[in-house]
């Protein structure tokens, strides 16, 4: 398995030899306005991509889709991925696929095998309090092959009930959070902080932790460096990728049942 961090939470993920696209956000800087009533009101997103968004999707056989909010699935991502590429979404996305012409859209209302890797959805919660109440639903993802680690995919959330049952069901090997903190004016953050990133190291140690999510959107505040300095202070392990590195390495810790 290869895990490379695009930007934000797009990734590129090669697993069990197939490659697959994590939540592309694929819109030039400055293109898409700040987050509404939320801190550091500057143009989204806020840093270039890495590469050309062509070569972003090159090669690319499915696409994984948390959800559908503009910093994980905008414009761009919809126009420039082919139509008959496999995504999966939640259900409460499928319609939208279908309407921009994708011919393979997958509901993912429960497990799905596809070419012998078995995904799996998982809860999440996209903040706390009525700010969570009023965001749109997220899930996360778990893929599972037998030659490869078990990946899980948090997705939008925060340190949860939701995320400790995901992680005490399929013991992943990797676990990636969706850090930065993301916060309006009002309310608690939605995205995980660096403390929450902190309890999904104490509930999986034998997991390697990749961060991502961060310095990319106006409203995430958490950064890399602060994020570091308090995994480091705390004495747990986590991976923070810049924009366009390449992680690999990773390994099965566990034997699956």
């Amino acid at each position: 398995m290869q895990i490379q961090l695009i930007r934000h939470a797009t990734l590129r993920i090669e697993y069990a030899d197939y490659h697959l696209l994590l939540d592309p956000m694929l819109g030039d800087a400055g293109t898409a306005p700040p987050i509404r009533n939320s801190p550091q009101p500057r143009p989204n997103p806020l840093v270039p991509l890495p590469e050309p968004a062509e070569q972003v999707v090159k090669g690319i056989q499915a696409v994984l889709v948390t959800h559908t909010h503009a910093d994980h699935w905008d414009g761009a991502a919809a126009n420039i991925i082919p139509k008959d590429v496999p995504i999966f979404c939640q259900p409460e996305d499928l319609s939208k696929m279908e309407a921009a012409d994708f011919t393979h859209a997958v509901s993912m209302a429960r497990p799905q095998t596809w070419n012998d890797i078995r995904i799996s959805p998982t809860g999440a919660q996209h903040g706390t309090g009525d700010i969570g109440k009023a965001m749109a639903p997220v899930i996360g993802f778990v893929l599972q092959h037998p030659e490869e680690p078990t990946l899980y995919v948090a997705g939008d959330t925060v340190w949860c009930q939701e995320v400790a049952v995901a992680i005490e069901q399929f013991s992943p090997d990797v676990i990636v959070v969706n850090a930065g903190g993301a916060r309006f004016l009002q309310g608690d953050p939605i995205t995980m902080t660096a403390e929450d990133t902190i309890q999904v190291c104490r509930a999986a140690p034998g997991a390697q932790v990749v961060a991502v999510h961060m310095e990319a959107i106006n409203h995430c505040l958490v950064t890399r460096k602060e994020l570091a300095q308090k995994a480091l202070d705390a004495g747990v392990v986590v991976a923070i990728p810049e924009d366009h590195e390449l992680l690999l390495g990773f390994e099965r810790l566990r034997s699956h049942a």
